[in-house]
């Protein structure tokens, strides 16, 4: 299944390369609302939440009254995990807020904040939790993809699958660069969990798209489609 993304800071729509490098902005919300209309799920995510500036929270309730929006960014608690679903999320997209810091002696697994996953299930219920992971070089990167953890994407979606019903697997290497995606490192998260893998990162082309359904796993396409690249239609449905 395609699902289409829409990123948005400072009001815009935008899209970013490594998630830092404006590629496009748009202020049409009405027309890309139109645009993706009758698709089954859209990814909405506050890039100023996520990165702590401010937010966008009046455009993001707008947008989600009118398509049906996963949302993320700056998701930091249970209790605003409820304002996004009050505000019409479908789900929440949960990402650093799901991992820990180094410590001198923590296990592997101990990287992962568990509390705060079984306090997001206990509060929105698992069926609305979309766990994070995104990997750049082999590892879990979270902080604007800023720090590196020493745990892999394939042990990240193991430990939080009891709590989350999706993941959202980004590989950062690709993000945004329109070269196409690793398909090899998506169906190696996918198959290291039982749990819908939905992923993100690089993805361009329809044969790509193709592959990754044929394996059960969701394809979030942004750059491609806004730049026209990629051609894209809203399902038909009977």
């Amino acid at each position: 299944m395609l699902i289409p993304s829409i990123d948005l800071k400072g009001g815009r729509i935008v899209q970013l390369v490594q998630g830092e490098k404006l590629a496009l902005e748009s202020h049409d919300v009405d027309g890309w609302i139109a645009r993706f209309r009758g698709f089954p799920a859209v990814q909405l995510i506050d890039l100023d939440a996520a990165m702590a500036i401010g937010n966008n929270d009046v455009l993001v309730r707008y947008i989600a009254t009118k398509l049906p929006c996963r949302v993320g960014g700056g998701v930091r608690s249970a209790a605003r995990a409820v304002e996004l679903i009050d505000a019409g999320a479908t789900h929440v997209i949960v990402g650093s807020s799901l991992y820990r810091g180094a410590r001198a002696g923590d296990k592997r697994a101990q990287y992962i904040h568990t509390g705060f996953a079984h306090e997001l299930m206990r509060t929105v219920g698992q069926k609305r939790v979309i766990g994070a992971v995104d990997s750049k070089a082999g590892q879990v990167v979270i902080h604007g993809w800023k720090t590196s953890l020493p745990i892999t994407a394939v042990e990240a979606v193991r430990t939080l699958e009891p709590y989350c019903d999706e993941f959202l697997y980004t590989h950062v290497d690709r993000e945004g660069l329109m070269q196409g995606t690793d398909i090899p490192a998506i169906l190696a998260v996918a198959n290291a969990t039982a749990r819908q893998v939905t992923a993100a990162g690089g993805i361009t082309t329809q044969d790509e798209i193709d592959e990754l359904d044929r394996h059960g796993v969701n394809a979030v396409v942004g750059m491609a489609i806004y730049t026209g690249l990629l051609k894209v239609d809203a399902p038909v449905t009977e």
